[in-house]
């Protein structure tokens, strides 16, 4: 009996040292960091590609600028991106490899579905990241989440209301199995049904997105047909009207950067998307920014870049705003010090995507501008 009250005694301590060792671990988290390292994941490579290069470039060029100025207090930046190819399970496992290099802030995720496995890993850790893209309100539920662009709902509402006050013969087409465009297309219900304005419905899911045949003649009479989807499948739509004799403009919001990608000159159809950057704008920010991209990467920035230029400066700025002067702050310290002051009254930003303020919902408050695209 001595001998097992022994054996359990020795357990004990060893469990207690073991704790105690990871007490001190979390302690003295990031302890070799020698600059403050921003996160996250986005889709490298397959079909959703542009969105997650587009925010790689963007946050690069944001980085370079902020080291090239002394970083903060004399201490650089350093950036990592991982390829999640748009699935959560990668954007999961990217999460545990970058927070195991000492990842302390972050930009989540890229696209919706990513960012709601990514925020569920970020909210056990206390990890502040804001989104550039990840549009859905899932991924902002937590206190340390918070994001750049429009949520899906502001999207749905704002394009409900611009299509009633233009358009008689309104139709829709979205990926009933897609978090992003479920997500815009029920605000957009909601909306419609609130204003008294009725329209009519088709949908695909992932395991119908290469043929939208039925999709397009059950409205090609429409003044206008609603997609909030990506501009892959939106660029197969507007191929398809063309063959249907369909004249509808086609409407989109923020997924549709990258359209201009996807057609060429054999499409007629008006196309117009709801987003908070315009490339053309004369805003003298704006225009540094375009003009140090395209010197960058030899191309003009989409909507992505701009976000995701803007939420490392707007990081930048609420870490320097919080009065941040230590390189191996943990990330649990450096989101309570960055969501206090980011939150604050006094904090207003203004980004290449517009002037925007954040509150304790974790939503960016900006005008959105709506464009039509230059084919």
């Amino acid at each position: 009996m001595k001998k097992i009250l022994a054996l359990v005694l020795v357990a004990v301590m060893m469990l207690a040292t073991f704790a105690s060792c990871g007490e001190s671990a979390a302690t003295n988290y990031a302890a070799n960091n020698t600059e403050y390292f921003i996160g996250g994941t986005g889709p490298l490579t397959g079909d959703a590609s542009s969105y997650g290069i587009s925010v790689q470039n963007g946050a690069k060029l944001a980085v370079e600028k902020i080291n090239a100025n002394g970083g903060l207090n004399g201490v650089n930046f350093k950036f990592d991106i991982k390829d999640d190819q748009a699935t959560a399970d990668k954007a999961s496992s990217a999460y545990d490899q970058l927070f195991e290099a000492g990842m302390q802030i972050s930009f989540g995720s890229v696209t919706s579905g990513s960012c709601e496995a990514f925020a569920a890993k970020a909210a056990n850790d206390n990890l502040f990241f804001m989104t550039p893209s990840a549009s859905a309100e899932i991924c902002i539920a937590e206190s340390n989440a918070f994001r750049v662009c429009f949520g899906d709902p502001d999207q749905g509402v704002l394009a409900a209301e611009e299509l009633v006050a233009n358009f008689q013969n309104i139709g829709a087409i979205y990926d009933e199995s897609d978090t992003y465009s479920s997500g815009i297309f029920e605000a957009f219900d909601a909306k419609m049904k609130e204003l008294n304005a009725t329209y009519t419905v088709k949908t695909f899911n992932a395991e119908n997105k290469l043929d939208f045949s039925t999709q397009v003649e059950a409205l090609k009479d429409c003044d206008v047909i609603f997609l909030p989807i990506y501009y892959t499948e939106a660029g197969l739509i507007a191929k398809v009207a063309v063959a249907k004799g369909c004249d509808a403009v086609l409407f989109g919001c923020d997924g549709f950067d990258g359209i201009a990608g996807q057609i060429d000159e054999t499409v007629t159809n008006q196309i117009k998307y709801i987003t908070p950057f315009d490339v053309n704008s004369t805003d003298a920010n704006v225009a540094e920014f375009v003009a140090a991209y395209e010197t960058a990467y030899g191309v003009k920035p989409d909507q992505f870049a701009a976000d995701g230029y803007d939420v490392v400066m707007a990081i930048y700025e609420a870490m320097k705003a919080a009065g941040v002067n230590d390189v191996t702050i943990d990330p649990d310290t450096l989101c309570e010090k960055v969501k206090a002051a980011i939150t604050a009254d006094s904090f207003v930003f203004t980004g290449v995507t517009g002037t925007m303020t954040w509150d304790l919902s974790g939503a960016a408050t900006k005008e959105p501008v709506i464009i039509e695209l230059n084919k």
